[in-house]
């Protein structure tokens, strides 16, 4: 196992990349202690691509990307403003409550930051906010995207547990919606501390139909590719099918934003993102191979029994483990690691799955926008032309929010329960 994480650690530093540090850490424990399994390698490898499942990875990202390029940002970014527009700090409100909006259209936390922050932190700064405050506020919303539903991540962590994807997207409702109230109240208050502009738009009622109209449109997305788990009506991926098929008729033919041009390069752009998380998944095959010919999690497990900790407090240890290590690695491997090794000791003291998983993300997300690595933070500082640590300073007083609704989901189960129980038993 030294040997394992030692060269895992080594790897990374000096700049490969995760999934071939995975494979080459993976291969180098065969070497040394198990030569004669050597030929399993290539086995574990194919079987993590050899998955129906991980087609929904691509779809999901069609489906964000089309919704994208069809030019949904802006009409989300006016549906919020005329519901909070008008509120103290205005501008911050809506951008919050656009990352809740289109984080249920996207599933990405990354998209969610590019989208919104190209059009919101320009215009916020033009009206009078602090650049620190508006990329701060557009990375920290943006931890929704991978929490409200649908969400990428939560489909790579029901792969790995082996868990219903219906019921785990539905676990990140309550939690999702509840980011969203802290962090506008928070935007509220610094708004009224920092003196921020009060939005003065005003809509005639045309054009108020005109936003509700365009806007339902993009809406009833995830409600859609959602409820049709949920229902049992289509199966993960036919329900990734229908996303694609309905963003397609609805760039056309009702948003008019989507062109035929569009579409290699965002069909290519899905396939490129969706095949790097698949190669993290198939060489972490390994790794999650040897965790259990070590029989690591049946240890952790074990100790954790030893140390008879409640539900709750193990979920915080953990928490606090999550959050430091997605400072330093991105999501998807993150999760794609901690899964196996954390899962079974979470379940032994009486954890759901579905609880876990959705505390696991939503930590993780966290890490996006943390330095050194925070994927969104660099998206941002590429936007507002801010460093990263700057950026994460105005994002602080925001993420204290997330850290609140994570301690929520460790000690109420029912934040993350509730929902999924109307639906499944």
């Amino acid at each position: 196992m030294i040997i394992l994480i030692v060269s895992l650690i080594i790897l990374v530093l000096i700049g490969i990349p995760i999934a071939y540090s995975l494979g080459i850490s993976g291969v180098l424990y065969f070497l040394v202690h198990h030569p004669n399994l050597l030929l399993v390698v290539p086995q574990r490898i194919f079987a993590g691509f050899n998955n129906p499942a991980m087609l929904a990875l691509p779809l999901y990202l069609s489906m964000g990307l089309l919704m994208n390029a069809s030019g949904v940002t802006a009409k989300i970014i006016d549906l919020c403003d005329l519901i909070v527009g008008r509120l103290k700090g205005g501008l911050g409100c809506v951008n919050v409550v656009a990352s809740m909006i289109f984080g249920g259209i996207s599933g990405s936390s990354a998209s969610d930051t590019a989208s919104i922050g190209a059009v919101l932190i320009p215009e916020m700064v033009k009206k009078g906010y602090d650049k620190k405050f508006s990329a701060g506020i557009t990375v920290a919303s943006s931890t929704m995207g991978v929490i409200i539903p649908p969400s990428i991540p939560v489909v790579i962590y029901c792969y790995i547990a082996e868990q219903s994807v219906g019921k785990t997207f539905l676990a990140g409702v309550i939690p999702g919606v509840l980011v969203a109230i802290f962090q506008t109240i928070m935007a509220i208050y610094l708004s009224y501390k920092h003196n921020y502009p009060v939005g003065k738009r005003s809509y005639a009622f045309k054009e108020k139909i005109i936003i509700i109209r365009n806007s339902l449109v993009a809406l009833v997305l995830p409600f859609f590719v959602v409820g049709s788990i949920v229902m049992g009506v289509a199966t993960v991926n036919e329900s990734a099918s229908f996303g694609v098929v309905y963003t397609i008729i609805v760039g056309f033919f009702v948003i008019k934003g989507l062109k035929i041009k569009m579409l290699p390069k965002i069909f290519f752009n899905a396939i490129r993102f969706s095949s790097t998380i698949m190669i993290i998944i198939a060489t972490s095959q390994l790794y999650i191979w040897v965790l259990a010919l070590e029989m690591i999690p049946q240890k952790i497990t074990a100790l954790v029994l030893s140390l008879s900790l409640s539900p709750g407090s193990l979920l915080s240890v953990m928490m606090i483990i999550l959050l430091i290590t997605g400072s330093f690695m991105d999501l998807s491997p993150a999760l794609i690691l901690l899964t196996p090794v954390f899962l079974p000791a979470a379940v032994a003291v009486g954890v759901s799955p579905t609880q876990f998983g959705s505390l696991l993300v939503a930590s993780l997300a966290i890490g996006l926008v943390t330095p050194p690595v925070g994927v969104c933070l660099n998206i941002a500082s590429a936007i507002s032309k801010l460093g990263i640590m700057e950026i994460f300073e105005g994002a602080l007083p925001f993420l204290i929010c997330n850290v609140i609704v994570l301690l929520l989901m460790c000690y109420v189960p029912a934040i993350t329960l509730f929902v999924p129980s109307l639906f499944f038993h």
